[in-house]
């Protein structure tokens, strides 16, 4: 009976060091691609939530602008003198500071 009992734990011992590798990569894995994801996906969303008319921004297609107006789902921006373009909300990829360069 003590015997089996050992044979027992040695098993429940090997079943955790075989298992060990794996949780650590999946650990790894997370910390260096999904955190960092959700963090970037947050900041993303924030930005676009915070968009107000005046801001320079800059889209996917590389078009520099000014936001003349806001809807829930797009932007209205000037991209030159009596120009203005319709863009989604979501191609918005960043703000533009003084120095001409995306935030």
């Amino acid at each position: 009976m003590h015997t089996i009992a050992l044979l027992q734990n040695a098993t429940m011992a090997a079943y955790i060091v075989q298992i060990l590798p794996i949780a650590a990569i999946g650990l790894v894995f997370y910390f260096l691609v999904i955190a960092p994801a959700n963090k970037q996906r947050k900041q993303q969303q924030e930005m676009l939530g915070s968009l107000k008319k005046g801001d320079k921004v800059v889209t996917t297609g590389g078009i520099y602008g000014t936001i003349q107006g806001v809807e829930p789902d797009a932007v209205y921006l000037k991209i030159a003198e009596n120009v203005k373009v319709k863009v989604a909300r979501s191609a918005v990829t960043g703000v533009v500071n003084n120095t001409g360069e995306a935030e």
